[in-house]
């Protein structure tokens, strides 16, 4: 079944269950989170207390705004996913948010986009690019049509951009789909990027997204079920 487009507030946020090495990373995630909760917007995100994922959910819930996080069974048990919680996360998070629990990655991902109208996506490591990669397919494919948001902090995103580029030239990827992707980006002096307003920004590329721009290679249709 295709992932309508959803009416709802809510924004995904795919990042980091870790902290990454520049201060720049932790001070967008927060920018982030504020501006989320200001704009009166529900977070969805991957239910970690650690790391960016930790930083974004707990600055949305100390604005005063909503949280829900969504993870898988095996990674809940476990304790959760990640290192380098702020002070005070874990909690904020059990007290403060909504917390589902799934089945594997890919019902994460699927319960995720459901509940979302966009996504942003900050610096992280496989599991932020799988995340990022598969919800640009789905606008490819007709499966959603919904804006994919990256905050180019430290020009973290540069190679995946030049990758798409790349494959574009190569005639992988149609031209027109280099649209599916809005990078924000922040001052070109990267020693600004700490104290750059990363969510302002974030959240005004979400409202430029004009959905038209988006040319799906297919109109995802369900299977009719035999009688």
């Amino acid at each position: 079944m295709a992932i309508a487009q959803t009416p709802s507030k809510a924004v995904a946020v795919f990042c980091a269950s870790c902290l990454g090495k520049q201060p720049a990373y932790r001070t967008a995630a927060v920018s982030l989170g504020a501006a989320i909760a200001q704009a009166e917007q529900t977070l969805v995100y991957g239910g970690g207390t650690k790391g960016l994922m930790g930083v974004v959910a707990s600055e949305v819930l100390s604005e005063g705004g909503s949280v829900v996080g969504i993870v898988p069974f095996a990674i809940s048990t476990a304790g959760g996913e990640g290192k380098g919680s702020a002070p005070g996360v874990e909690n904020i998070l059990k007290l403060g948010s909504d917390r589902i629990v799934v089945n594997s990655m890919s019902d994460r991902k699927n319960e995720m986009a459901k509940r979302v109208s966009g996504f942003f996506g900050l610096p992280g490591g496989f599991g932020t690019l799988d995340e990022i990669l598969e919800v640009i397919t789905w606008t490819q494919i007709g499966f959603h049509t919904k804006p994919i948001i990256l905050l180019n902090v430290l020009s973290y995103f540069d190679p995946l951009r030049q990758l798409i580029r790349t494959g574009i030239e190569e005639g992988f990827i149609p031209a027109d789909n280099e649209n599916f992707v809005i990078f924000v980006e922040g001052p070109d002096a990267h020693a600004e990027h700490e104290r750059f307003d990363w969510g302002t920004a974030g959240l005004s590329a979400l409202a430029s997204w004009d959905s038209a721009a988006a040319k799906p290679l297919f109109e995802w249709k369900e299977m009719k079920a035999e009688n």
